[in-house]
């Protein structure tokens, strides 16, 4: 998955923009943000949404836990609660946040990531339990071809 360098752009990038970088529809990001993925930085007065070079690479990073690990939207929202409430408790210690403040976003970002390992545990296990029924039918077809193996053996 790869998105056409930002250079060092600063300003807001129109819809259609980000959706040919990024190589997803224009509904797809306008799905998305429905979805609370992705935010626009803001919309015009004609109503187009604009988005920070940043949300680019939002949208990359969301195509690519789709492609590479196969994540459904949900679970992509696990995982970027969990990297956006990193996030956040980073820019408070670096904006010299009150260690009350920065113990309170610490906190949240511990519990995200809980949910987050709990949400991988879980596909985990159901892959390993579909994987198993396979090798169980893979098991039973050789038994059974053995077995028809057998009988025409015998039938000779």
């Amino acid at each position: 998955m790869s998105v056409q360098s930002l250079d060092t752009e600063v300003a807001p990038l129109r819809i259609g923009e980000v959706a040919r970088r990024a190589g997803v529809t224009t509904r797809t990001l306008r799905y998305w943000e429905e979805c609370g993925l992705v935010k626009p930085t803001d919309h015009l007065y004609s109503g187009e949404r604009r988005y920070l070079p940043t949300e680019l690479e939002r949208v990359a990073h969301i195509r690519e836990l789709q492609e590479l690990l196969g994540l459904t939207l949900a679970e992509i929202r696990i995982v970027l609660e969990s990297e956006d409430a990193i996030d956040r408790a980073r820019s408070a210690r670096r904006a010299g946040a009150s260690r009350t403040r920065r113990l309170a976003l610490i906190d949240d970002a511990i519990e995200a990531h809980a949910r987050l390992i709990e949400r991988m545990e879980d596909r985990l296990a159901r892959i390993a339990a579909f994987r198993d029924e396979w090798l169980e039918r893979g098991e039973r077809m050789r038994a059974r071809s053995a077995e028809l193996r057998a009988e025409s053996d015998a039938l000779r």
